[in-house]
């Protein structure tokens, strides 16, 4: 017969609790200047923008970039994709998606986070009637039931349309731009 031996008394207490630690440590970022928990990214702390870049060659998708600048006084958590819609009113919308979770990572104040976007533009082949054109976009923060609305602006920081077909826009996975960068 097999025989078990467990840890008892002050030693299972012991043991519980260093596994209990180790458990939030791996779950949880933590700033670098003292160990304390950062929370995630509000939606209100971040200055947003949404810059359109562009047709690809032959014209079947065009480029988008939405950025987000942590203009709080803390670091926080950026957990997942961002939130994206550009409606046509209240009737279509073309909402934001991406493949599986990104990385979360920690956005020090001053630093900006990135997300490229994809859609198929007005009249370029393969888009459908579910069109929207609107020259601004309603964005927030992943995990977050905050809202803003944001211009929509060409590289010259100019007003302009954002004319796009489908039912989304395509996101890669948000990634960090240090300060100063």
């Amino acid at each position: 017969m097999r025989t078990t031996t467990r840890p008892s008394g002050g030693l299972a207490v012991l043991m519980a609790v260093l596994m209990a630690g180790l458990a939030l440590t791996a779950c949880g970022t933590t700033s670098e200047a003292d160990d304390t928990p950062l929370g995630n990214c509000r939606t209100g702390s971040l200055k947003w923008t949404l810059v359109l870049l562009g047709k690809e060659k032959g014209g079947s998708r065009a480029d988008a970039r939405l950025t987000a600048v942590n203009k709080g006084p803390d670091s926080c958590v950026f957990d997942g994709y961002p939130g994206i819609e550009i409606h046509n009113g209240k009737a279509e919308s073309i909402d934001g998606t991406g493949p599986g979770h990104p990385a979360s990572f920690p956005l020090s104040t001053k630093a900006t986070v990135t997300v490229d976007l994809h859609y198929t533009p007005y009249g370029a082949k393969g888009a459908d009637d579910w069109c929207v054109r609107q020259s601004e976009a309603v964005v927030w923060a992943p995990h977050d039931s905050d809202r803003t609305v944001v211009p929509v602006l060409d590289r010259h920081r100019r007003t302009v349309v954002i004319d796009a077909c489908g039912e989304t826009l395509s996101m890669a996975p948000p990634h960090r731009t240090p300060a100063g960068n």
